[in-house]
């Protein structure tokens, strides 16, 4: 089912004000929309993987990319994780975003990757801070670090991000290039809300921290 499809019956024009239609509408489209492709992947339906690569492939490559920080297992995960979505597809509700769903297979695939290495897990490499998270008091605080981390051909963010832990860096591509709000992000993880907001917040400022870090050593500053 398309997503330009339109549902003219979903909001009552006498129930809803006028500008609250939008909000309504989409709302509902969202759903339908999620529940359909639920019901795709529950019989298989090929056509609609082919439809879900060509979509979600450049992002899901990218997520890969990063939390593995090795392009040729980053293509096996990337072929390893839709296998995945096509043999469990049946355990997809459709009552979150798709991508939620196919990040938290795509990360578990590297989890284990890295446990078979006996390498730390994304998970245990947490601070010492972690018992008491700090709480990020306003997502819109970060909006100008967003728009920079939109920027696909910044090398200087790009080499910064490399430069932070990665729990943190994983956090900060969820919610500012894909997107995700931060109970979705949990979804992902595995890890409860205020775990999000916590390394969130220290992200943002290992950000910082290696931008300013950066632009120091550029400018021939000791």
């Amino acid at each position: 089912m398309s997503a330009t499809f339109l549902f003219p019956s979903i909001c009552n024009q006498n129930a809803w004000p006028a500008r609250a239609l939008p909000t309504c509408a989409f709302s509902a489209l969202m759903k339908d929309e999620n529940k359909a492709l639920a019901q795709g992947l529950q019989r298989r339906d090929a056509e609609l993987l082919d439809r879900l690569i060509e979509q979600y492939q450049f992002r899901l490559f990218r997520y890969l990319l990063y939390i593995s920080g090795d392009r040729t297992r980053a293509e096996d995960f990337f072929q390893e994780t839709w296998i995945r979505v096509l043999e469990r597809g049946h355990q997809y509700d459709g009552k979150s975003r798709f991508e939620g769903w196919l990040f938290a297979i795509a990360r578990n695939l590297v989890i284990d990757w890295q446990r078979q290495r006996k390498v730390q897990s994304l998970d245990a490499l947490t601070d010492s801070e972690q018992a008491h998270p700090l709480q990020v008091k306003d997502e819109r605080s970060a909006s100008a670090l967003q728009a920079v981390l939109k920027s696909e051909q910044d090398a200087q963010v790009q080499g910064a991000l490399q430069q932070i832990p990665a729990i943190y860096r994983e956090v900060l591509l969820l919610r500012f290039q894909e997107e995700l709000q931060i109970d979705e992000i949990a979804g992902v993880l595995g890890a409860p809300p205020s775990t999000v907001k916590s390394r969130l917040y220290r992200g943002l400022e290992a950000l910082r921290g290696s931008l300013e870090k950066g632009m120091t050593v550029e400018g021939g500053v000791s």
